[in-house]
């Protein structure tokens, strides 16, 4: 392999690589180094995530940018501010021995005067979020005119978050002599696209083949019940004591809740969502790259930016729907040499879509079981006696009470000592999985038995998972189909939709909290793009109306109504492989709300009056 001399880099460039521990380039590093260096030709280079990527293109922009020119001449645009920080935290690091060499970051959500002072005050590279990059286009501030390189990082991701028209009105904002660079883990329609748009014959690095997982990476799948998630989540982590990683959720509320009840119970771990402020995530992520977390649970959007090398596990609380974001979030595990496990929780109806991942990623998904009670136990337990054996032993500081301890446990031969150390500190573990029940299912995802449903309790542990109207919300919702429809059903519309989204099991939680005194049973639930269908008892009818109009849904205000016709139900909530009715397009001629757009409502309702609690 070569070294970076050998690449073409500048001396000074060299020095700062080699002051940070680099010695050899990786392979995209090694591609598209001389490339840039060498040519003028646009470049789009294809690599995973943790390659080297942001080296790749900064080292050679580095040695090739003219220092006295005040003008900016690169633009790097990355999907969020966390990636956009990193880069321009490496940048700041590669080009230390570049006198007047000046690199900014700008982003949403810190103050845009500070960023307009930055760039007053002359920098040559700039990174930034698309939105606000175009804020500072359009505020005559940032000028994009001299701009010699226009980098896209993680253009994939960038398209996936929305942000096309943003892109094409930055570009269309620079000069027509540049060079592209464009970076991404995949090459989907819209990248192609983009390369045939706005880059001029552009070359392709590729590194491996197109959208498949790290070599290094493990795949294991867990086949659950949807309402044994949660307690399936805590086994994982608790049968690997040394955890180190990124529980991956579907939405911000989610992730809020999940990391709340890992907190509550006494693991190391934190949230990482889009609610929060720059000050808190930067907290957060300092704590996690400095290992006083053991996990950081996060949303796909948020997570990027997270550059940790040395993560043992990626979970999937949720599969994302687009196999990519999968091969996003597994390669955040088994970088830099080192290997990792991607563990996805599947629900019996999701099957299918472990077929789709392994043809996507090119690779076999082991199905693996979720430990018992007592192998957790094992683990635990072996993890603990590791950490006695291996304890550094410093007798100055505890030598005066050393005689009273010997006199006061010398009664005890060696194995009462060792009994009472271990039950000293492994009593409560034990005791939590005592009798824990077996959450696996088969294939064919039918319940386990009546006795292994009454146990299912016992393995929540504390009196929330034991009594959570969640879980009376699933059964209510699985006794529903069993019976079919009834006549003392109501149908209802809910301004809430995949696209806000929500999940039957989410919705079900939301009409549970607003309804605290009463049992509402559910019937069929069906998920469209803007708004949802669903069958509740009649009787209620007054209080679930009034409940769920007080409720809020990602900081937007729920509206429920009864619906005026039939409305879209075909006898379940269960998709033709077994999926959500969420996951298939609506019906025409159902009623009177059917359409195949999946629409909002044609107008903002007005939020009807809390009715009187006549109980």
């Amino acid at each position: 392999m070569n070294t970076f001399e050998a690449l073409g880099l500048t001396e000074e460039v060299v020095r700062a690589v080699k002051d940070m521990g680099f010695e050899q380039p990786t392979p995209v590093q090694e591609k598209a180094i001389p490339q840039v260096l060498s040519s003028e030709r646009d470049v789009v280079a294809l690599a995973q995530t943790g390659t080297g990527k942001t080296a790749a293109f900064s080292l050679p922009l580095l040695s090739k940018l003219d220092i006295s020119n005040k003008n900016i001449q690169v633009i790097v645009l990355s999907p969020t501010r966390e990636l956009g920080l990193q880069i321009a935290k490496n940048v700041e690091e590669y080009s230390k021995h570049l006198r007047g060499f000046k690199v900014a970051a700008v982003y949403g959500g810190a103050s845009i005067d500070n960023q307009i002072r930055q760039l007053k005050r002359g920098v040559q590279f700039v990174v930034g979020t698309p939105g606000r990059t175009l804020d500072l286009i359009r505020r005559k501030v940032l000028d994009l005119s001299h701009i010699q390189w226009v980098v896209l990082d993680e253009a994939d991701e960038m398209l996936s978050m929305g942000f096309t028209e943003d892109l094409n009105a930055i570009l269309k904002n620079t000069p027509d002599e540049k060079q592209t660079l464009l970076f991404s883990a995949t090459m989907p329609k819209e990248i192609a696209r983009i390369a045939k748009n706005y880059m001029n014959d552009p070359i392709e690095i590729s590194i491996g083949a197109k959208n498949v997982s790290a070599t290094n990476v493990t795949h294991e799948f867990f086949m659950i019940q949807a309402r044994d998630r949660y307690n399936a989540l805590k086994r994982l982590v608790d049968v690997h004591p040394k955890i180190y990683g990124i529980i991956f959720c579907r939405t911000r509320q989610e992730t809020k809740d999940i990391a709340d009840n890992l907190m509550q119970e006494g693991y190391s771990a934190d949230a990482l969502h889009g609610d929060l402020s720059q000050g808190q995530r930067s907290y957060v992520m300092n704590r996690f790259r400095n290992r006083q977390l053991q996990l950081l649970v996060a949303t796909d959007v948020a997570a990027r930016g997270v550059d940790v090398d040395d993560l043992t596990h990626v979970l999937h609380y949720n599969l994302p729907d687009d196999p990519e974001v999968y091969i996003h979030r597994s390669g955040r595990t088994g970088r830099a040499g080192k290997s990792g496990i991607s563990m996805i929780l599947v629900h019996s109806r999701e099957q299918y879509k472990i077929r789709q991942l392994e043809n996507k990623i090119a690779k076999k998904i082991t199905k693996s079981l979720i430990p018992t009670g007592m192998e957790v136990c094992e683990k635990q337990l072996l993890s603990l006696i590791d950490k006695v054996e291996n304890v550094e032993i410093d007798t100055a500081p505890i030598e005066p009470f050393l005689p009273a301890t010997y006199e006061k446990l010398e009664n005890f031969t060696r194995e009462e000592l060792i009994q009472r150390f271990v039950s000293m500190q492994f009593n409560s573990f034990l005791q939590y999985y005592k009798n824990a029940p077996d959450l696996n299912v088969s294939g064919r995802g039918r319940d386990r038995g009546r006795d292994d449903r009454r146990g299912r309790d016992r393995d929540r542990g504390d009196r929330r998972d034991r009594g959570d109207r969640r879980d009376r919300g699933d059964r209510r919702e699985r006794r529903s189909r069993e019976r079919g429809g009834s006549k003392d059903y109501t149908r209802f519309k809910v301004n809430l939709g995949r696209k806000q989204g929500i999940s039957p099991k989410m919705l079900i939680s939301l009409i549970n909290k607003a309804t605290p005194q009463s049992s509402v049973d559910i019937g069929e639930i069906d998920l469209y793009g803007n708004f949802s269908f669903f069958d509740a008892s009649s009787q209620h009818q007054a209080e679930l109306i009034g409940g769920m109009n007080q409720q809020e849904w990602d900081g937007e205000g729920v509206f429920i109504e009864v619906a005026r016709g039939k409305g879209p139900s075909d006898g379940g909530d269960r998709g033709p492989r077994g999926g959500d009715r969420g996951d298939r397009k609506p019906r025409r001629g159902r009623g009177e709300y059917s359409n195949s757009r999946g629409g909002n409502f044609s107008k903002k309702p007005r939020r009807p009056k809390r009715p009187r609690n006549n109980k």
